[in-house]
């Protein structure tokens, strides 16, 4: 038999544990980050399209006359439509957060006015909602999903999108910062 060559290269170590968890969370980031511009990729820069929709509530909404009476700070328009779950659990938040700050809300493809009505009453939602029966208002905000968050800034500029569950200290702190930098 003969003997094993010991001119073999040595095997490296393992590298350290928080190397390989740096790695990791690397790698996370980058398919978050990737994640959220496939989704927002089509949202325009600058100032936010306008749109007069049917209200919830009856007769029309337009975004420059519900800017115009919140026009001292940011304001949220929240995309949402009653066949998405994650729209539901996130609607806790967004009550919370509408005690707070104006979001107006845009309900995507969930029907007529009055059953984008019937929805909010059955689920105890006291929201100023336009109704975006056929999703064009999504889609000329870009948006191919629900739910989805855009902060507009006091001079009605787009400052932040998220597409997909947002938390509630994440929806305040995009409104925050859009006050800060507006």
């Amino acid at each position: 038999m003969s003997e094993p060559d010991s001119a073999a290269a040595p095997v490296s170590p393992k590298p350290p544990r928080w190397r390989r968890y740096a790695r990791d969370l690397a790698f996370v980031v980058a398919i978050v980050l990737g994640m959220h511009w496939v989704q927002t990729r089509h949202v325009p820069d600058g100032e936010a399209p306008p749109f007069v929709a049917p209200s919830a509530a009856g007769g029309e909404l337009s975004l420059a006359e519900w800017r115009s009476a919140h026009a001292a700070g940011p304001v949220g328009l929240y995309f949402w439509a009653d066949w998405c779950g994650i729209c539901t659990a996130q609607q806790g938040s967004m009550d919370d957060v509408q005690a707070d700050w104006p979001v107006l809300t845009v309900a995507m493809q969930s029907g007529d006015a009055a059953a984008v009505s019937q929805v909010l009453t059955a689920r105890g939602l006291d929201w100023n909602t336009a109704v975006d029966a056929d999703g064009r208002i999504a889609a000329r905000y870009g948006l191919r999903g629900v739910p989805a968050f855009v902060v507009l800034d006091r001079e009605g500029r787009i400052r932040s999108v998220s597409v997909g569950y947002t938390t509630e200290w994440g929806i305040r702190a995009r409104l925050w910062w859009a006050g800060l930098m507006g």
